[in-house]
């Protein structure tokens, strides 16, 4: 991503939907938001702590979400998987696509052997995306973030490397 991409990150990100049901993007999100995201991912990429990729459409390249693996842990050979997707594309399987290329490329490219992934409670679609893409609940952390004021629960899914290759192998046939 681009700082000339700015502008757009921050229209579609200031949507309080997508900012109510994550953890790290905050309502307002304005340009001066998007271009000290921007900023921040040469380093820690060069760190090998948080990886993100952005999410574009194959047809004219318009943005369309995000997807990202941050607490990238070398010494346990995991990470977590983050992930929005801009409403104007909501229930068209963007999402889902673009994390089961980015589980690919944590297990492949970086050697993880574990991913996980958290979701509110009332943010049902996002564990639906988890499923999709063979991630098994773990169980829900009680009141586990501070978000807005209140204290919130974390459902919590996990997959690892081995099972998402078997599932990838029984969805090619190879």
């Amino acid at each position: 991503m681009r700082r000339a991409d700015a502008p757009e990150l921050a229209r579609l990100l200031d949507d309080p939907r997508i900012s109510a049901t994550t953890m790290g993007i905050p309502s307002p999100y304005t340009k001066k938001d998007a271009l000290k995201w921007i900023g921040r991912q040469g380093q820690a990429l060069k760190e090998g702590t948080m990886v993100n990729f952005v999410v574009t459409l194959l047809a004219g390249g318009a943005l369309a979400g995000g997807v990202g693996l941050s607490s990238i842990s070398g010494q346990h050979r995991r990470a977590e998987l983050g992930y929005w997707t801009a409403a104007e594309f909501w229930n068209r399987g963007f999402c889902t696509e673009a994390c089961r290329v980015v589980l690919g490329y944590a297990f492949r490219v970086l050697g993880l052997r574990r991913v996980y992934a958290t979701h509110f409670p009332r943010n049902p679609a996002s564990g639906r995306v988890m499923k999709k893409l063979g991630m098994k609940r773990e169980g829900t952390l009680r009141r586990h973030v501070l978000r807005r004021g209140r204290y919130e629960d974390l459902v919590y899914y996990g997959v690892l490397s081995s099972e998402f290759r078997r599932r990838v192998r029984s969805r090619t046939g190879r």
